[in-house]
């Protein structure tokens, strides 16, 4: 089968490769699939520079979630057979960037027959993360105001569309002006350019000097600390990631000042502390999108030739909603 492999690290466009390499047999517990669809994550261009907190024995294929048909179960598997449209994680180092993967029974899940192969394969990492962030850990409640930050992303995507669907007002952030209008698509309330406004302040005047009931952060840094200054009373940051490269130091002094929680969550950790929220997760999501509520944004759909050039764009940051390689390009 044709893979992406990566013998070392660095930026994406250097070091994959596309190469001919043996077709996966399914070990116990997992199935092996014909990768009908796998998006581009931010975990994908991290991997490739060996940034990522799990490191694949090189050489490896990257691709953390995909759709997939299954071909073949291995020993142990039940609730699979071949035919079957699933979604879930790539069981790297055999990932989702390649012909055939490899993917582990309990992180596999039914596809919606709602959504496309590129929908149903962005349906799982970013979602799930909104979900759990948002309702788990932040409790957001309907009416409150959802504050995301780069909100027409893959991660930042889901979230706005999964607050909307809680029945929150939901501010967006973005770089630019055609990420500004994907904002507005996807429902958000109100749209910021960082690039040509401060949201601080519109978030203000947005909620009337309130100040935002949850901060939705994928980025860190700066984008950060300037959260804090329109957080709400009681208000809850959302720590997802560090996108823009920096991880903030926040001081707690701040935080006891204006009686705002600092709230982190590491969805991966789910999978192996209480599985079975994921599995109930996974059914909420859904439903969602079989009643229309949340549907992934895909913006580029890309042939397999095409996948290097993609994970390098979403590691510079200058796509919006979801780049997918689909099989059927």
């Amino acid at each position: 089968m044709k893979a992406w492999q990566l013998s070392e690290n660095g930026e994406p466009q250097d070091v994959l490769r596309l190469d001919e390499v043996a077709d996966p047999r399914p070990g116990e517990g997992q199935l092996v699939v014909r990768v009908l669809a796998t998006p581009v994550n931010f975990p994908d261009v991290l991997l490739c520079r060996g940034q990522y907190q799990i490191k694949p024995p090189l050489p490896f294929t990257p691709g953390v979630e995909l759709c997939g048909e299954v071909v073949e179960v291995g020993e142990g598997v039940t609730g699979f057979a071949p035919g079957d449209r699933v979604l879930g994680s790539a069981a790297l180092p055999t990932g989702g960037f390649a012909e055939l993967a490899l993917m582990d029974a309990p992180r596999t899940f039914p596809a919606p027959e709602s959504l496309s192969d590129a929908e149903a394969a962005s349906l799982f990492i970013g979602y799930q993360t909104g979900h759990f962030g948002l309702h788990r850990r932040a409790g957001l409640r309907e009416g409150e105001t959802l504050l995301v930050h780069a909100a027409a992303g893959g991660v930042g995507s889901a979230a706005v569309q999964l607050g909307k669907a809680a029945g929150a007002k939901v501010i967006g952030v973005v770089g630019g002006p055609k990420k500004a209008e994907v904002a507005k698509e996807l429902g958000a309330d109100l749209v910021v350019d960082r690039q040509s406004e401060d949201f601080v302040p519109i978030v203000k005047e947005f909620t009337g000097g309130k100040g935002a009931d949850v901060v939705y952060d994928p980025v860190g840094g700066d984008t950060y600390a300037r959260s804090t200054k329109c957080i709400a009373f009681e208000g809850r940051i959302l720590i997802i990631g560090f996108a823009g490269g920096t991880i903030p130091t926040p001081g707690l002094n701040h935080a006891l000042i204006k009686n705002y929680s600092i709230v982190g969550l590491h969805w991966g950790l789910y999978n192996e502390r209480n599985p079975q929220l994921v599995v109930d997760t996974h059914r909420e999501l859904a439903r969602l999108a079989d009643e229309g509520l949340i549907r992934p944004l895909i913006s580029e759909r890309l042939p397999l030739d095409a996948v290097a050039d993609g994970v390098r764009r979403v590691g510079e940051g200058s796509t919006v909603g979801r780049v997918v390689y689909d099989r059927s390009v």
